[in-house]
């Protein structure tokens, strides 16, 4: 199963935010993956399929050769469906 890892820079509200709207995205695709959170520091040693959040965090994570998603609006499920459907 695909894993997908939501990162913030503290890995508390926001990236809990996102990874809701994330599990909400992925159910109405009709698809599965497993979905987390986590803050920046602890998501450069845990190991994910996917990384997903705003660019200036993520992008820090280009060296993991895992795929990552920039976000824009957590909020908005299109964006969050456009960008993971092709993935999942």
């Amino acid at each position: 199963m695909t894993k997908i890892l939501v990162v913030c820079g503290n890995g508390l509200g926001s990236s809990f935010m996102l990874e809701l709207n994330v599990k909400k995205a992925i159910k109405e695709l009709g698809k599965s993956a497993e979905v987390s959170h986590t803050d920046l520091s602890s998501a450069k040693s845990e190991s994910a399929d996917i990384y997903l959040g705003a660019e200036d965090i993520v992008s820090q994570l280009a060296q993991t050769g895992k795929e990552i998603v920039t976000i824009q609006n957590m909020m908005s499920l299109p964006e969050i469906k456009e960008k993971l459907e092709p993935l999942l």
